[in-house]
């Protein structure tokens, strides 16, 4: 046996060789896609099918919460099944893919940060006045009794997607990733232009949106008139707006090559948020108007520019202007 290993030396060395180049390929590879994971920093959402909740009571609760979600309008609108108190609109309409979308106002940093103080109402919030805020702004309509089933189960499942945030992180892709500012102001006529090309097949011409079969809901949301959001909403601000259909519209369309140039998104968001809708009062907002954002559409401002150009800009000399102060 030894002499028969020492005739065939050449061939065992040639065999052990091959062997170490595959073993430090696939080594390779591995490293590699443990580098390309280490630096995904996006936020994926936990999976009820994936990672399963054992507590049933647990789950259940979350479950329901991302049903109500994605058919907010079903159990809460005009024809709620348990309550009437929002206009027809999901959460999921804002929230995409029942808040687990990235750039698509997910939730995914909710939990790790309330309560937190906001300028807006100058108070610390908890996750049940942000969620208030949404169903009285984004769904004009009133807020959600904090000790019902249906707020329980939407607070379990914001947190239950929040679960592996650490306290005050934001991960990559939460929020509204905003286009960069014009030099000129953002121009409603053009605006219009471009929602007629990329917009109005979904939304309408006067911008009603689609009902569903059943008749409970949308497919596809009003972007004004009466069954949309109010001025009161974070949608309602320009640059939320502008971000929000740059990331994401046209729906299911939108892609690292194809999207929404700035000067688009900008005018399309001037359109649709100069078209009537339901107004809101607001005036407990913004205690101090000192913090209130450059694009917020409604004075007084601690500032000399007007309404008009905090509405629809050109926002730069704002923005220079509040960074020398």
């Amino acid at each position: 046996m030894w002499r028969k290993i020492q005739s065939d030396w050449p061939a065992y060395l040639l065999a052990l060789v091959v062997l170490l180049v595959i073993v430090f390929k696939i080594s390779s590879n591995h490293h590699e896609k443990v580098l390309v994971s280490l630096d995904d920093s996006i936020w994926h959402a936990p999976s009820l099918y994936l990672d399963p909740i054992k507590n049933k009571q647990e789950r259940e609760l979350i479950t329901y919460g991302k049903e109500l979600i994605i058919h907010t309008s079903t159990y809460l609108g005009p024809k709620g099944t348990v309550a009437q108190i929002s206009n027809g609109m999901n959460c999921q309409n804002c929230h995409l893919d029942a808040g687990t979308k990235a750039d698509g106002y997910n939730f995914s940093a909710v939990a790790a940060n309330y309560p937190l103080f906001r300028h807006r109402s100058g108070e610390v919030e908890s996750i049940y006045k942000r969620v208030s805020d949404c169903f009285e702004r984004s769904l004009n309509g009133t807020a959600p009794d904090s000790n019902s089933r249906e707020y329980q189960a939407i607070q379990a499942y914001i947190q239950w997607l929040g679960k592996d945030v650490a306290k005050g992180n934001h991960p990559k892709g939460s929020g509204i990733k905003k286009p960069n500012y014009l030099k000129r102001a953002a121009d409603p006529d053009k605006g219009k232009k471009v929602y007629a090309i990329h917009c109005e097949r979904c939304h309408g011409t006067n911008g009603e949106g689609q009902v569903n079969t059943e008749n409970t809901g949308y497919i596809y949301p009003p972007l004004w008139g009466k069954n949309s959001y109010n001025t009161g909403a974070g949608l309602y601000r320009l640059s939320n707006f502008a971000g929000f259909i740059q990331s994401n519209m046209p729906f299911n369309e939108v892609t690292a090559q194809k999207k929404l140039t700035d000067e688009e998104a900008w005018d399309i968001a001037a359109y649709v948020n100069s078209q009537p809708r339901p107004i809101m009062k607001e005036s407990h907002d913004w205690p101090d108007i000192s913090k209130k954002p450059i694009d917020h559409p409604f004075g007084p401002y601690a500032d000399i520019f007007s309404e008009q150009q905090h509405k629809y800009g050109p926002f730069l000399p704002i923005l220079l202007a509040k960074e020398k102060n």
